[in-house]
């Protein structure tokens, strides 16, 4: 069963996954002002969704020269998603040590906000829905939303606590890990009738 486009962005939404990543936003932006946390923030969200559309219209081209198809892309990224979610779920215990310069692209905007989850997301949807502008929508739509929430973090933190990011997070990695899943399976089904012509 073909996915609606709002499903696709809610997916897309929990895959960059912006509320586990609000004491990460904060911890690289804590020395500056909160007017300049918000000017970064909306920066770095421009870039990543800047990086976004390239690989939703240019990401199928790639891989079509690498000669790997969509089935091959489905089962790749549902894997890939699994580990992620799996460590949205069980979080390390470490604490992200913010750069001593403004952060610029790296690390915010990639791997941050539009990292190799992400990424893939896009490139496997935009195969899919087969219209680049119809999938344009849809990341704009996540990546609105997202930013948003990321402009709002420092309310976020204090309304919900450390607790309650952290079960906001694994919520969010259970949903990813159903995702993943369900990315793997269609992968695999379409690759065995493609190869036995079913």
């Amino acid at each position: 069963m073909p996915q609606s486009p709002l499903s696709m962005a809610l997916a897309l939404f929990f895959v960059i996954n912006v509320l586990g990543n609000i004491p990460l936003y904060l911890s690289l932006l804590a020395r500056y002002s909160p007017a300049k946390q918000r000017l970064i923030l909306l920066r770095e969200f421009g870039f990543a969704l800047v990086l976004l559309l390239l690989f939703n219209f240019f990401g199928n081209g790639i891989f079509n020269v690498l000669g790997i198809n969509e089935h091959i892309l489905g089962m790749a990224g549902g894997i890939l998603l699994l580990l992620i979610s799996i460590t949205m779920i069980f979080p390390k215990e470490t604490k992200e040590k913010g750069p001593q310069h403004e952060p610029l692209i790296v690390p915010l905007a990639t791997p941050v906000i539009a990292g190799p989850a992400s990424i893939t997301t896009v490139i496997l949807y935009s195969s899919r829905v087969d219209n680049h502008f119809l999938m344009t929508s849809i990341i704009c739509g996540a990546m609105i939303v997202s930013c948003a929430i990321a402009l709002l973090s420092s309310f976020f933190k204090y309304g919900l606590g450390e607790k309650g990011l952290m079960a906001f997070e694994r919520l969010g990695g259970m949903i990813v890990a159903l995702i993943a899943v369900q990315m793997f399976a269609n992968g695999a089904i379409e690759l065995v009738k493609t190869s036995f012509n079913l």
